[in-house]
């Protein structure tokens, strides 16, 4: 069954998670928004942390924290940065929106014109995901 995606709030949604960022170090802000299977919308922001590697991306907080509600499948994810040109997910992002959407639709704007208008497919073709444990 295909979704309407309402875009429009999901970037509403991520513009105004991306206010919540903590970023002192790299003061690179973002936002996102995704759009549970259940049609609930759930924000997050990046945080990070003195331990580089203990930082958390706004898409993964984002589905750790739906996750927490007991969300089980994303529709759809918005990603907002506050540059002139959209930035799509990490590496690290893509694997983990592909446990709970392999084929979400991606949507990365900016304060440009620009926006990247694909799927969590075409971002990570080969994905290993949780069919590959048997």
């Amino acid at each position: 069954m295909e979704h309407t995606i309402p875009w429009d709030t999901l970037a509403k949604e991520a513009r105004a998670a991306a206010r919540h960022a903590y970023v002192p170090y790299s003061r690179f802000t973002v936002g996102a928004a995704i759009l549970t299977a259940d049609g609930k919308i759930v924000r997050g922001c990046n945080v990070e942390n003195a331990s580089y590697g203990l930082t958390n991306c706004a898409e993964r907080t984002a589905i750790f924290t739906a996750r927490a509600e007991g969300m089980e499948e994303v529709l759809a994810v918005c990603i907002y940065t506050p540059t002139a040109t959209p930035t799509p997910p990490c590496g690290g992002c893509r694997q983990v929106l592909n446990e709970f959407g392999p084929t979400m639709k991606v949507h990365a704007i900016c304060d440009g014109s620009d926006i990247i208008d694909t799927t969590l497919d075409a971002l990570l073709p080969g994905a290993f995901g949780p069919k590959n444990l048997g």
